[in-house]
């Protein structure tokens, strides 16, 4: 069985703090659990070297089932192996999905089912976990239903009962979920409705999924992994290219955006501080669109954003940034996401109403809860806790009636250490940030993750229906979770 001793044994050791994407985050020094080649002593690949915006970005392969009924989907996938270019020039061993990075993208349908086997070619053990789904606990992907390294198989039922949402699938088998999702276990799960098909928003060639994600490599292109060492992973990739250019028309584009690092905060804004539109988040759609600057999304949250490109004549070129630099890393590199380039014209009968859809009017709470989230940032800690426990497989944390609607309240008592807050199972709605109502912006849609700065306190409500059993809430920081910063939630 994989434990929490083993990740300690990989060296997991806290030490000073610093920060990432203007975020503070304790250092922890996993000497001994990374790349043999850095162990060696092998020579780091310097980000700032690295020609930006020569490769262009690509867009993730969609799988098609290989079989259709009139209720289910099929899908097959393997999780294998593969070697690609991400830094120009240089090939990098990954695990992937299909031998696909970016990993591929399922575009489903609400109130119709997709089954998919998954078999695990790797030589560590997986778990497959459709993140924001409303699924059996079965098809969950819990952090101990491992599928086995070597051949392993599993095959996972996703039921699609819940509205139209931007989802994404990654590797959750406990203490290896940090560095099988930094070596490339993630693949975007589209589900849509009549309700979003109904809207004249950008589609088709203009509808965009993008992972963004940062890495760290040696100059022979192998990934270096370490837990922690967020503060060296400055080579910024989107759709598995580092700093790539992409070529869009004169008029709108439609952006799915997730934050599939590990650690990494991204606080997106256009070069010139031109309007970014956010129409969506986790759960799908917002009730109306966010106007903006800026686009914070933390690991394993989600930004639908749209934006406009007909107000720049073609030849513009333009960069989506990062904000907030902190000073240990190098802003050259950190501070550059991708390339637009405007190569032309093209007709735009797309629009973005004002009025995106109506979400269901909260009900009363029957149950509230309260959260302490924290990790310790002493030199020599190797905790992270909620309500001063690590992850126990078999502890029950929190029992919840089945059906009960809860508002739990959440709160990062770290002084400078972010987290962030994702429940399996449900969607949730944010009710208040440190005191204040949520009445705008891009926190009154559904959600499933939610950041914490250090002290911050955020007050959700979610009801526990659908489905009974045993399910996980956890810090989405990844190298946090496998740290123990998890718990376990029963509905029954």
């Amino acid at each position: 069985m994989i434990t929490r001793r083993t990740a300690l044994r990989a060296g997991v050791a806290a030490g000073s703090i610093v920060g990432t994407g203007g975020m503070l985050l304790p250092v922890v020094n996993a000497a001994g659990t990374g790349t043999a080649g850095a162990a060696a002593g092998a020579a780091e690949l310097d980000p700032v070297g690295i020609a930006k915006f020569t490769q262009k970005m690509p867009l993730p392969p969609v799988l098609t089932p290989y079989l259709n009924t009139g209720t289910t989907s099929y899908y097959r996938m393997t999780l294998k192996e593969a070697t690609k270019e991400i830094v120009p020039g240089i090939r990098t061993p990954l695990r992937t999905f299909n031998g696909s990075f970016p990993g591929p993208v399922i575009k489903a349908e609400s109130g119709r089912r997709v089954v998919i086997k998954q078999t695990n070619s790797l030589a560590v053990p997986t778990s497959i976990h459709l993140h924001g789904a409303h699924v059996p606990q079965d098809s969950d992907g819990a952090p101990m239903d491992l599928i086995a390294a070597g051949g392993g198989t599993k095959t996972y039922t996703y039921p699609n009962t819940q509205p139209h949402a931007n989802l994404w699938f990654h590797d959750h088998a406990h203490h290896m979920e940090s560095e099988n999702v930094y070596r490339g276990l993630t693949g975007t799960y589209i589900l849509t409705d009549d309700i979003e098909r109904r809207l004249r928003l950008p589609s088709g060639q203009y509808d965009v999924p993008i992972a963004l994600r940062d890495a760290r490599f040696l100059e022979n292109g192998e990934l270096i992994y370490q837990m922690g060492d967020f503060m060296k992973r400055n080579v910024i990739m989107a759709n598995g290219k580092a700093w790539p250019y992409f070529e869009v028309a004169a008029r709108k584009y439609r952006f799915r955006l997730t934050n599939t690092s590990n650690q990494r905060f991204f606080d997106l804004h256009l070069a010139d501080n031109s309007e970014l539109v956010q129409i969506g988040t986790d759960g799908g759609l917002l009730p109306a669109p966010h106007r903006t600057e800026t686009v914070l999304i933390s690991p394993g949250e989600r930004a639908d954003v749209v934006i406009d490109f007909s107000r720049y004549p073609v030849g513009t070129v333009i960069e989506l940034r990062n904000k907030e630099i902190p000073p240990y890393e190098p802003a050259d590199a950190v501070s550059k996401v991708i390339q637009f380039r405007v190569t032309r014209t093209a007709a735009d009968h797309s629009v973005v109403p004002d009025r995106l859809r109506t979400l269901p009017a909260l009900g009363p709470a029957s149950v509230n809860r309260e959260f302490d989230m924290k990790m310790d940032e002493q030199p020599g800690g190797t905790g992270a806790y909620i309500n001063g426990k690590t992850y126990d497989m078999d502890r029950i944390d929190t029992e919840i009636a089945y059906g009960a609607t809860e508002i739990w309240t959440v709160t990062n008592s770290n002084k400078l250490a972010p987290h962030n807050f994702h429940m399996h199972l449900v969607q949730f709605r944010v009710l208040e940030r440190n005191g204040k109502p949520v009445t705008s912006g891009p926190e009154t849609g559904l959600k499933d993750t939610v950041p914490l700065k250090p002290g911050e306190t955020v007050k959700v409500q979610a009801t526990f229906d659908g489905y009974r059993g045993t399910y996980v809430y956890h810090c989405h920081l990844f190298d946090h979770g496998a740290m123990g910063m998890m718990a376990n939630m029963r509905i029954s």
